[in-house]
């Protein structure tokens, strides 16, 4: 995790220090709320001296407030505006009040960022729409949005990324070789059909990464293998399908307007055909096409020149099982067999 030094000198300005500081950033970033073990984790603190200075000069400066909740325990809400200006996080809705299932489910992502904090995140909207966006050169259209109320505006203005889980890149196995990790937080309060709208939210987003990591992250193994079966049918196995016949689509309406056939095409045809033109382009895709038009019955010639321009995806979704004492990742391959687990 890579902390502007500008943050941690703006946050021991208030009086924190060095320690406290990269804290708090972490809090502000990811989750706004926090629990006394996490911060003795993370400061390695010594079980006397606990977290209490540090919780006191808090309460003291205003800068958050607890609250006991049933079945979680004493909770502090890092509530401070000026924390969150002080690390250009002021547009985060962090600092207001949330529901007991945000709690805990941002408490559970907070121990998964302390336990992994080495890995490149992907912290705010920005860096995400710029890095899939800029970087990637994916169309925004295609990126997970929710709209969202701005009072100046006209028009409700997309959210990207709104689930705000944990996006970064994996360099552990190879530093020249970043791994692109997704995941998902599932503090056990969530119905299970919010997993299949959270991947059908990102969908289109996935049909566009010829690789990625999906990482289920949760307190119990519950839910693991009904997760990984789900993430399977939604994501790995229909993507070539989809890919494909989107393809085969855009080349029969290509065909028809190429040949005038106007009559062929509707009104969303057309519109359609339209957005495909911007989509597909490049020499592969006309080859594609030029196979394509050339195929005898079945098309079989370009379903297998479309299997040497799109192998198989590097697809791998994992579990991680989390407790306040470690977190366990337990690997999962395409076919859905499963190695070892092993400890972050």
């Amino acid at each position: 995790m890579k902390i502007a030094e500008e943050h941690i000198v703006a946050l021991e300005g208030l009086g924190y220090t060095e320690e406290e500081s990269r804290f708090l950033y972490i809090v502000a970033t990811h989750s706004g709320y926090f629990v006394p073990r996490q911060f003795v984790a993370f400061h390695s603190a010594s079980p006397e001296k606990g977290s209490q200075p540090f919780t006191e000069k808090l309460k003291k400066r205003g800068h958050a407030t607890w609250r006991e909740y049933q079945n979680l325990g004493g909770v502090y809400h890092l509530s401070s505006r000026t924390i969150y200006r002080l690390t250009d996080r002021e547009n985060l809705s962090h600092r207001f009040a949330h529901s007991t299932e945000f709690i805990r489910t941002r408490l559970l992502l907070l121990d998964f960022i302390l336990a992994n904090h080495t890995h490149d995140y992907l912290e705010t909207e920005e860096e995400k729409v710029r890095f899939f966006s800029d970087k990637l050169g994916i169309p925004k259209k295609l990126l997970p949005a929710r709209a969202s109320e701005i009072p100046s505006a006209r028009e409700p203005a997309p959210g990207y990324f709104a689930d705000k889980f944990p996006l970064y890149l994996d360099s552990s196995a190879s530093p020249s070789s970043p791994v692109l990790t997704f995941s998902y937080v599932d503090a056990g309060q969530r119905r299970p059909g919010r997993f299949a709208n959270h991947l059908n939210a990102y969908a289109p987003l996935f049909r566009h990464l010829r690789s990625f990591r999906f990482l289920y992250i949760a307190h119990s193994p519950l839910r693991f293998e009904s997760a990984r079966g789900r993430f399977s049918l939604l994501v790995q196995t229909p993507a070539e399908e989809v890919l494909r016949e989107e393809l085969e689509r855009y080349f029969g309406l290509r065909g028809a307007w190429e040949g005038k056939r106007f009559g062929e095409l509707s009104m969303d045809d057309l519109e359609w055909l339209d957005q495909a033109i911007q989509r597909f382009t490049g020499r592969e895709i006309d080859r594609l096409y030029a196979a394509w038009v050339h195929s005898e019955a079945g098309r079989e010639p370009w379903r297998r020149l479309f299997s040497e321009v799109y192998p198989p995806r590097a697809i791998e979704f994992r579990t991680c099982l989390l407790t306040p004492a470690g977190a366990k990742d337990s690997k999962g391959t395409q076919d859905g067999t499963r190695q070892p687990e092993r400890l972050f």
